[in-house]
């Protein structure tokens, strides 16, 4: 079963941007969230859902938590289809977003 396409909210669209940034960069979560404006927890369920799709790879930091004096991070990075994905995401958004919008209430002059 193909998973379905995700809900392409501004906050979507705001972390693919920042994904899009630098393809090839893995980043961490709050970095994630820092680029696109956004708070962990808005971020965080964003990535699991690109996760799921097969959009973005993830990676926990190989470190020693008791020398580093902090927890390890999870990284995330597009993969090439993701990548793809992504950039079509935007742009089908995008479009919409400019497409005309029908109204019931006519216009001045019409």
């Amino acid at each position: 079963m193909t998973p379905k396409p995700p809900r392409m909210t501004i906050s979507m669209q705001l972390v693919l941007h920042a994904l899009l940034l630098d393809p090839s960069a893995e980043l961490y979560g709050l970095e994630i969230g820092a680029a696109a404006g956004l708070p962990s927890g808005t971020v965080h369920p964003i990535l699991a859902r690109l996760e799921g799709l097969g959009w973005v790879t993830s990676r926990w930091e190989d470190i020693d938590p008791s020398v580093e004096g902090r927890p390890p991070r999870r990284y995330y990075k597009l993969d090439a289809n993701g990548e793809v994905a992504a950039r079509n995401a935007l742009a089908k958004a995008y479009q919409s977003r400019r497409a005309p919008q029908t109204s019931l209430i006519p216009r001045p002059g019409q």
